[in-house]
Parts: structure tokens; sequence; C-alpha cells
């Protein structure tokens, strides 16, 4: 028996309000469920997709002066902190944990999708995802992708492209 607090019904609606968003924009069809593989870390998910490592667009918040920052990053990059206070005016900006990922995303880690955010958050695109046309990123739970040409995800999630990997 499953009730609305269990970890299985918030990341089965996740995985439904990132396919929703996706069907507003005419892109339902884009969502890759597995029913038995993980796609948690940047590896496990490119071997899922059987695509590059540096295809997989990793969705990592940081916390900049007090202020959420949610960095889209190629998965064979790390995201820079230095580079990603820089890049909104702070003084630092270090890993988020989880609760403030949840807070401010809507999501768990393992599954942060750039879609359907809060229109506060700030969202950095990593220059380097530029080298690929096509690029997946979570789609709500530790075991989904969404498949997107770059340029179509850059329109969505509304981000800014800055050098914020190393």
């Amino acid at each position: 028996m499953t009730d609305s607090t269990d970890t299985g019904a918030r990341k089965a609606g996740s995985l439904e309000r990132v396919t929703a968003y996706l069907a507003g924009h005419g892109l339902a069809d884009r969502v890759i469920h597995f029913d038995d593989r993980s796609t948690k870390t940047s590896q496990l998910a490119a071997d899922a997709v059987g695509c590059e490592l540096g295809q997989i667009v990793k969705s990592l918040v940081f916390v900049a002066d007090g202020t959420p920052v949610l960095a889209l990053v190629a998965g064979d990059r790390r995201g820079d902190a230095g580079a990603i206070a820089h890049e909104v005016g702070a003084t630092s900006a270090s890993f988020a944990d989880a609760d403030t990922v949840r807070s401010a995303t809507g999501f768990a880690i393992g599954g942060v999708s750039p879609f359907d955010l809060p229109a506060a958050l700030i969202v950095l695109v990593d220059d380097s995802l530029v080298r690929f046309d096509e690029v997946y990123t979570a789609g709500g739970t530790p075991s989904s992708m969404v498949r997107m040409d770059r340029e179509r995800l850059l329109a969505i999630a509304g981000g800014r492209v800055a050098r914020i990997s190393r």
C-alpha cells in the first residue's frame, strides 16, 4: 500500500509533472522512462540512452549568497561554484542540500528536471553543451530522461548560457 508521502508516489508525480509540462509544448513523446534501469548518475544515464557522457545534462542546484541557482552542466564536466557565484554576482556558491533542492525546484536529487520550474529560479546553462545538437535531461525521477535538441532545451528552460563548468 502506498500513501502520498511515499517516495515512489512523489517520483510518479514528478514524472507526470514533467510529461504534462512537455505535452504543453508538444514534446511529451520526448520522455523516456526505464522500468529496470537507473539514470541517477550521468554515466548510468548515458549508458541507458546510449549517448556520449557529455550529452547528459546534469541539473545541479547551488546556493549563491543564499539564493538557489540551477546549473545545467554537461555530464562530462563539473559545476564550478566560483564561476556560478561570479555569474550571479554572489561572493560564493556551494552545493545545495537535499531539502533546498526540493524546495527550490520541486524535484528530489537524482531526478531534477529543468522543466516546470518556479519562475524566480535562476537557471544557468553550461556553455560546453554547444558541442551537442541533441542532449538528455532528467525527467523528474531517477529512472527517466528527456531527449531534446539543445536549442529547444535553451528555449524552454529559459536559462542563460555561461561558462560554469570545469
